[in-house]
C-alpha cells in the first residue's frame, strides 16, 4: 500500500532522533523474534524529537494477528487465548483490520517502558479513558517507531479520580508461556510503579491536560507504506 502523505523525517537536536512532522504518516510495529505482530499507520501531531504525540482515529486500516481480530469481532475468548500462544510460538497470523468508534492520541518518549493512550467519541470529542500501555521501550526507525507490547494496561478515568488494571489475565499467562521474559517482567513491574507514582502526583505526562483533538475531515487516512512487515521499513512517499 501507497500513503498519500509524506513521512520523510526532520533531523533534531543532538542525541534526539529524527523528528517526524506533522502530516507524517508515522508506522508503529510490535516486533517479537524479529518478526512483525502488528502494524499501524498513525499521522503525526507533534514531535520534539523526545516525546512523539500520533493520532489514530476510526477507518485507518492496519495488520494485526488474526486470532486477535477473530476475538473481537466475534467475542470468542478461546480464540483470544489461542492468539497468546500463537504469539508465544511465533506462528501468527497477520490479516487487515480497520479501526472503529474511537479516536486514540497516543503518547510516546523514549527510553519509558510504557506509552499513553487517550480515547475519545469520533463524534463528540468527548474523554472516554486513558490507558496507558506497557510496553518495550520504542526505538526510532525511518518508517516510525519499533516496540513490543507487554499485555497490561491501567486505565484511567478522564479526569485521572480513577484506574484499574486490565488484561492482567492475558499478562500473567504470557509469563507462562515465555513470552514476557523474566527481564520484562522486571521491567514491567517497575515501570508499573513508577506509572502509578506519576498518576497519584499528577506529574510527568498526568500533569498535562487532556489533549482534545479531532481529525480534520479533509485529510487523506494514513496509510501502510510497501514493506510494513519487512525487518526495516522504507518512509512512505
Amino acid at each position: 500500500m501507497r500513503n498519500l502523505e509524506t513521512a520523510m523525517t526532520v533531523p533534531a537536536g543532538p542525541g534526539l532522533g529524527a523528528r517526524f512532522p506533522p502530516g507524517a504518516t508515522v508506522v508503529r510495529r510490535d516486533i517479537h523474534h524479529g518478526k512483525v505482530w502488528s502494524a499501524q499507520p498513525y499521522r503525526a501531531i507533534t514531535d520534539t524529537g523526545t516525546v512523539l504525540h500520533l493520532a489514530y482515529w476510526p477507518g485507518i486500516r492496519s495488520l494485526a494477528p488474526t486470532a486477535w481480530t477473530t476475538a473481537l469481532r466475534t467475542g470468542d475468548d478461546t480464540a483470544r487465548k489461542n492468539g497468546l500462544h500463537d504469539l508465544a510460538a511465533g506462528t501468527w497470523e497477520l490479516g487487515p483490520w480497520t479501526w472503529q468508534h474511537t479516536v486514540v492520541r497516543a503518547r510516546f518518549e523514549p527510553g519509558e517502558c510504557f506509552s499513553l493512550h487517550y480515547f475519545q467519541d469520533p463524534v463528540t470529542a468527548r474523554p472516554l479513558r486513558l490507558y496507558v500501555n506497557f510496553e518495550r521501550p520504542v526505538v526510532r526507525s525511518g518508517a516510525g517507531i519499533d516496540t513490543l507490547d507487554l499485555l497490561v494496561d491501567l486505565v484511567v478515568e478522564p479526569d485521572l479520580s480513577g484506574w484499574w488494571w486490565k488484561d492482567q489475565d492475558e499478562y500473567e499467562q504470557g509469563r507462562r508461556l515465555g513470552f514476557v521474559t523474566d527481564a520484562d517482567h522486571r521491567m514491567v513491574e517497575q515501570a508499573r510503579e513508577r506509572a502509578l507514582g506519576l498518576l497519584q502526583d499528577r506529574a510527568g505526562p498526568f500533569a498535562e491536560p487532556w489533549p482534545v483533538w479531532t481529525p480534520d475531515a479533509a485529510w487523506p487516512l494514513p496509510i501502510l507504506p510497501e514493506g510494513a512487515t519487512c525487518g526495516s521499513v522504507p518512509p512512505a512517499s
